[in-house]
């Protein structure tokens, strides 16, 4: 298995990001719809144009060429209280054909080594509360539940559409 960070520009690395995102959104975790016409022509070009986003993606060896069967898009953010960036894991995708063999594990100690190269203080993600399996993994890596207080319980992930 070969992990890497994503190059924008290169077809194979733009193709497999569609490919991969597309395969999650027609995943019942991932709104079991696909992805729009616009969202495939548009988002790796989109993508590129922000220098606080990446990608990092799984690669798998065959006779015939690299398979892509992984994908992390990450966006960076800002931590105001540390004052310090931070980076959003937005997506975390895993082709059913290699689920259970920490290839997400894999990617997202890429993602923690990129984030660290660019000063980030953490990386946080969003889950769905029925993604055991996921959930499982993110905790087995050190992610937790954000709390400030422990009086004030845990942050709760919410979104308005416009």
């Amino acid at each position: 298995m070969r992990i890497l960070q994503a190059n924008y520009s290169d077809a194979l690395h733009a193709q497999a990001i569609v490919a991969l995102l597309d395969a999650y959104a027609q995943d019942p975790g991932g709104g079991g719809a696909p992805l729009s016409d616009f969202a495939k022509a548009n988002l790796v070009r989109e993508l590129d144009k922000r220098p606080q986003a990446f990608s990092v993606l799984a690669f798998v060896g065959t006779a015939l060429g690299d398979v892509p069967v992984g994908l992390v898009n990450c966006i960076e953010g800002f931590s105001t209280f540390a004052c310090k960036p931070l980076v959003n894991v937005h997506d975390v995708v895993v082709l059913a054909s290699h689920r259970g063999q920490r290839v997400g594990e894999q990617m997202l100690a890429v993602v923690e080594q990129i984030a660290s190269a660019r000063g980030a203080c953490k990386l946080t993600l969003e889950v769905l509360s029925g993604n055991h399996s996921a959930i499982r993994l993110y905790e087995r890596i050190g992610f937790g539940a954000y709390q400030l207080d422990p009086t004030m319980g845990s942050a709760l992930f919410l979104q308005k559409w416009l």
